[in-house]
């Protein structure tokens, strides 16, 4: 495998892996635990940032194999 087609890979597993995270925080409300709610939310928010770190170094890494290019 490439490392372009690993960049593929990754992205679509993060394309699906946010697609799923976003079920999350409207289902979460419906917890009646207002403790137990707010720890999935929070850790919803958290696992959104990681997933955003993975997708920028990603973006940047492509950057970088583009301007070899040049």
């Amino acid at each position: 495998m490439t490392q372009e087609e690993a960049i593929q890979k990754i992205e679509g597993a993060c394309k699906v892996i946010s697609l799923e995270m976003m079920k999350l925080t409207p289902n979460a409300r419906y917890i009646r635990e207002e403790e137990i709610a707010g720890d999935i939310m929070k850790a919803s928010y958290q696992l959104t940032i990681e997933l955003e770190v993975i997708k920028k170094k990603l973006i940047k890494l492509k950057g970088r194999d583009d301007s070899s290019l040049l």
